[in-house]
């Protein structure tokens, strides 16, 4: 797909936002399963920009006072691009939803930074990731960042086989298969029966945040975890608006 640049037809519409906020036109949109998106955002108020694995930004949908987030997946500061991986989850009258469907290349998209990132504990001698789809684009940023000698465990879930993307490290696949992803006992229960090393460890937890408080549980009631050791992400759960 070819770049685009700054000759796009939507820049003849005045938006103070462009001129305040970082921002970059959509260059490309990817198909990755039936469920998820990947999407590049490029141009010059992207260079140069410092990105690091586990940042997220809020990005503005509609008005100054709309904002969604989303996890970097990848990005190229010296190019100046970086690509999101936008997840459906099925609820029609998400705001981001809705954005993440009409987007197209040539639109110009503006965001704020999220300093609410989750970060590797590069010290750790063993990582373990739990999460579903609103997760992956988080965990892939992480898990590419992890030494290739450091193990990795974890177990990602996804509605069904053909909705997990590929991530940089193998983790356990399950499938949902029409159960519900909030309060998601199946996930709970595929990361309590992995086999974990005794010495203590880093985890990251990120999507749903009943699902997620339960591992936390799990991890600290049954497993011994610190607290501290833990890091999580919540991006949404049933009935709260502003998570999508």
């Amino acid at each position: 797909m070819k770049p685009v640049n700054d000759s796009s037809p939507d820049n003849g519409r005045f938006d103070l936002s462009r001129r305040l906020l970082p921002g970059g036109h959509i260059q490309e949109i990817e198909e990755l399963t039936p469920t998820s998106r990947r999407m590049r955002l490029a141009g010059p108020k992207l260079a140069g920009l410092n990105w690091r694995p586990g940042d997220h930004i809020r990005v503005r949908i509609g008005s100054m006072l709309t904002l969604r987030t989303y996890s970097v997946w990848d990005f190229d500061s010296a190019q100046g691009w970086i690509d999101l991986v936008l997840f459906n989850h099925g609820t029609p009258d998400s705001i981001g939803l809705q954005w993440a469907e009409n987007g197209r290349p040539g639109q110009y998209v503006t965001f704020v930074r999220d300093p609410r990132a989750v970060r590797l504990t590069g010290d750790a001698p063993w990582h373990l990731f739990a999460g579903e789809e609103s997760a992956a684009a988080g965990f892939g940023a992480l898990l590419r960042a992890v030494p290739a000698h450091v193990p990795v465990f974890g177990v990602h879930q996804a509605g069904t086989e053909a909705d997990h993307i590929d991530l940089p490290r193998p983790l356990t696949r399950i499938a949902r298969h029409g159960t519900p992803a909030a309060s998601s006992r199946q996930l709970v229960d595929a990361v309590a029966a992995l086999d974990l090393p005794d010495t203590p460890g880093a985890a990251y937890l990120a999507g749903e945040a009943r699902t997620i408080q339960m591992i936390r549980t799990h991890l600290v009631n049954d497993r011994g975890w610190n607290r501290r050791a833990i890091s999580t992400k919540p991006f949404w759960t049933p009935g709260k608006r502003g998570m999508d």
